[in-house]
């Protein structure tokens, strides 16, 4: 009966140990930053420092994190990176800042970034990105600057982000956007050149209403 108790004894502490070593070892943030890097390709090394095996990543260059350890600014601009964007950024609750321009960034925008509710800056301008712009970018009410341009997006400007009140620079131009351009909240105010060389998109919309081109795809 004695061995029959220790041999469960141990299986417990097995199972136990299994369930908590994961949650000791990981880091949400860390994990997310890591997607990243392995998503990138980076001759210039300057990634090297992000190390999964350490507790959080606010140790690591180019990343910065509020006195609670959470991740606020990722500042990886002009870094001679290529690869593509990773879903996993949108674990990044607290990220105010997201930089990555003057890159050789492709693919496209995941719509996750919507999850960053506390961005204040998106700055992805100067890359070859593709695809639509995600409509669910209207729900970070805290945004303040959207700087797309120079890049290969296509599509219309989701109408979501006129809902953002805090937003004081959009700037899209240089990619193949169509449709016509908000006028309304914020658009009210962003320069006409913020939208220019758009072949395909024309604007702005008479008396704020939403006209759509059959071809906008």
């Amino acid at each position: 009966m004695a061995g029959r108790d220790f041999l469960v004894f141990l299986a417990l502490t097995v199972v136990s140990s299994s369930l908590v070593l994961p949650k000791a070892s990981g880091n949400s943030e860390g994990d997310a930053l890591y997607a990243l890097r392995r998503s990138f390709s980076d001759p210039d090394n300057v990634l090297q420092s992000w190390d999964p095996n350490l507790v959080n990543p606010c140790t690591w260059f180019h990343v910065t994190c509020n006195q609670d350890n959470h991740v606020t600014r990722v500042d990886l601009g002009n870094s001679n990176l290529s690869g593509h964007l990773v879903p996993e950024l949108g674990k990044l609750e607290h990220l105010q800042y997201l930089e990555l321009y003057k890159n050789n960034i492709q693919g496209e925008i995941p719509a996750e970034l919507g999850n960053l509710k506390n961005l204040i800056s998106l700055d992805l301008y100067n890359n070859n990105i593709s695809g639509r712009i995600p409509p669910s970018l209207g729900n970070l009410k805290s945004l303040v600057f959207l700087r797309l341009n120079d890049n290969q997006l296509n599509g219309p400007i989701p109408r979501a982000l006129a809902s953002i009140s805090s937003l004081k620079v959009v700037d899209v131009s240089n990619n193949n956007l169509c449709g016509t351009i908000p006028s309304t909240g914020p658009f009210e105010h962003i320069p006409l050149n913020n939208f220019e060389n758009n072949p395909r998109l024309e604007g702005p919309e008479l008396q704020g209403l939403a006209i759509y081109d059959t071809n906008c795809w």
